[in-house]
């Protein structure tokens, strides 16, 4: 698998990163086994926030390759560009488009195409729903656990070929969350706010070091990133490496991460 980070931003824009967006991509077009059978792997799109449209149009799948979306949650800042993506899709000859997330994917979809009339029969949409549990999507085996945040919003762990890549989406750092992402060959994870800020629904450098401390994770990168992490970086990884030891660095839009074992 690949990860692009499309935007690793948050709800307060700086210029410099876009809001939360990721991009999953096979690593080869081959068929492997899943827990449903045999599937070909397929690009897909978690999250959908502001400029992630414009960062996926920068990537060689484009908005174009795309045919499923999956949300972790429904705050503005990681669904803002999907009516936007819709609607090019549309204009681009693309008629079909899944978007698959946690309860109330369906009522948000419903909201979005009411703005406009002539675009709730332009797209043959499918929305799916899910609750925390295994599923298959887009060739890849994924698990879905609930988060500690604001809204709810679920994390995700995905697997191809052995490799695992998890996703945070928006959360406190937790144990159980820890505990699902171990055995990770990458985790991307919330890290918004630096020490010094008093946070909920976020967590910070420290917090998220003692967690992960004991979980076997090959590498780590920080995302969701407030405009008060700014010139911070170092403080922060100092902060997780008195905790934990193994490797972390912090995303940027456009990174692209091959999700393969040092070994």
């Amino acid at each position: 698998m690949y990860v692009t980070f499309l935007g690793t931003g948050s709800a307060l824009p700086t210029g410099e990163r876009f809001q939360t967006g990721l991009l999953l991509e096979p690593d080869a077009t081959s068929e492997h086994t899943t827990s449903t059978g045999s599937e070909r792997s397929e690009p897909l799109l978690i999250d959908c926030g502001s400029g992630v449209l414009h960062a996926l149009s920068r990537t060689d799948v484009g908005y174009e390759g795309i045919s499923t979306v999956l949300l972790t949650h429904h705050h503005l800042d990681h669904v803002s560009d999907l009516f936007p993506l819709i609607k090019a899709r549309w204009l681009a000859g693309e008629e079909e488009l899944e978007i698959v997330g946690p309860p109330g994917t369906d009522d948000l979809v419903d909201g979005l195409l009411s703005v406009h009339e002539y675009m709730q029969d332009a797209v043959d949409l499918t929305v799916r729903v899910i609750e925390p549990g295994s599923f298959s999507l887009c060739g890849y085996d994924v698990r879905a656990m609930k988060t500690r945040h604001s809204m709810y919003c679920l994390a995700y762990r995905f697997e191809e070929n052995g490799n695992v890549f998890t996703f945070s989406g928006d959360s406190e750092a937790f144990d159980d969350l820890a505990a699902f992402a171990d055995g990770s060959t990458l985790l991307a994870h919330d890290c918004s706010f630096p020490d010094e800020i008093d946070v909920s629904n976020h967590p910070t450098p420290s917090q998220l070091g003692e967690t992960l401390d004991g979980q076997d994770i090959d590498r780590v990168f920080l995302t969701h990133l407030y405009p008060h992490t700014d010139d911070r970086h170092e403080a922060m990884l100092d902060s997780i490496s008195e905790h934990y030891e193994g490797e972390v660095q912090f995303a940027r839009d456009g990174l692209r991460v091959a999700v393969r074992s040092h070994d």
